[in-house]
């Protein structure tokens, strides 16, 4: 017979298989990773099974730790539900409550308007992060999660908030001292600030060769956020956003040249009805429709 099972050692677990790794997992959880390594053995050894097989860049999970990860889910599923139905449709927001969204949208968009939701709930500590390669709602990586595009892949609940569009931006002190383009083909003479490529976070941001097949940056960031700014100091021509592109530190290039994105607002199945969850949620879909006309107006 194996060691007593201690059931706080499954929540640790449970972090480690969504991180996909030791540190990680111990980052999130607040504890130091040779202390989480300890615990993963003594679950181990209370279930007789081994759970977690140590690489060199991660941790990977038996068939046994697949098993567990999933009746663990079950678990958490029905206490979710549980949760809910104790807590009834009037229960107050509280607890914390993990936004995920792109820079762009994160920084240039939600960020400035995060206060209005912690005014409207008081008890909701709220965290915005950011949505890298390979991000996760499956994972527990963020509660909610804003996505360039409607999800196609995992158990999730999804909505449109807006469409947005992009266009071409230079700053007039770029432009003072390098000829305008008059079409798509001049873009190829200018500098040009883009993405780095082999870091690009999905196909929908990969959007310059539109405007240009031939487009190859000379100045990349992997930040939206970053290629505004770069753009605003005059390092060259950009594809930005139009709702982040605006005043008189930015001019419009081949106006009649945009594509089109949308964002669309992800939630796993499990968390839909948590009230914390709920809550930012329709905070969030309030604030894109008061915003419409940002998404909607295209300079130009």
């Amino acid at each position: 017979m194996g060691a007593p099972l201690d059931w706080d050692d499954t929540r640790l677990f449970l972090a480690v298989a969504r991180a996909g790794q030791m540190l990680g997992a111990s980052r999130t959880l607040g504890i130091n990773q040779a202390t989480l390594s300890r615990r993963i053995a003594t679950l181990e050894a209370a279930l007789g099974a081994k759970l977690i097989a140590r690489r060199t860049h991660g941790s990977e999970l038996t068939d046994a730790g697949r098993a567990l990860l999933e009746a663990l889910e079950r678990v958490e599923t029905e206490m979710l539900t549980v949760q809910v139905r104790l807590q009834g449709a009037e229960a107050a927001a509280a607890g914390v409550v993990r936004i995920g969204a792109p820079d762009g949208f994160g920084v240039g968009f939600l960020a400035p308007r995060l206060g209005v939701l912690a005014e409207r709930h008081p008890a909701l500590t709220v965290q915005l992060v950011p949505t890298p390669r390979g991000f996760s709602l499956s994972r527990r990586e963020a509660d909610l999660a804003v996505m360039v595009g409607r999800p196609e892949k995992g158990r999730l609940v999804a909505r449109k908030l807006t469409d947005y569009t992009l266009g071409l931006y230079a700053s007039p002190n770029y432009l003072a001292a390098h000829p305008e383009p008059t079409d798509p083909a001049g873009l190829a003479g200018h500098r040009l600030v883009g993405y780095v490529e082999d870091l690009i976070a999905a196909p929908a941001f990969n959007y310059a060769t539109e405007f240009f097949r031939g487009w190859r940056s000379s100045v990349e960031l992997t930040s939206a956020i970053g290629q505004v700014e770069a753009v605003r100091a005059g390092a060259g021509i950009g594809v930005l956003h139009d709702y982040l592109a605006h005043g008189p530190d930015f001019v419009r290039i081949l106006p009649e040249l945009y594509v089109v994105r949308s964002y669309w607002l992800a939630i796993h199945e499990n968390l839909r009805d948590v009230v914390r969850v709920r809550a930012a949620a329709d905070w969030l879909s309030d604030a894109v429709l008061q915003s419409h006309s940002a998404f909607a107006d295209r300079p130009g």
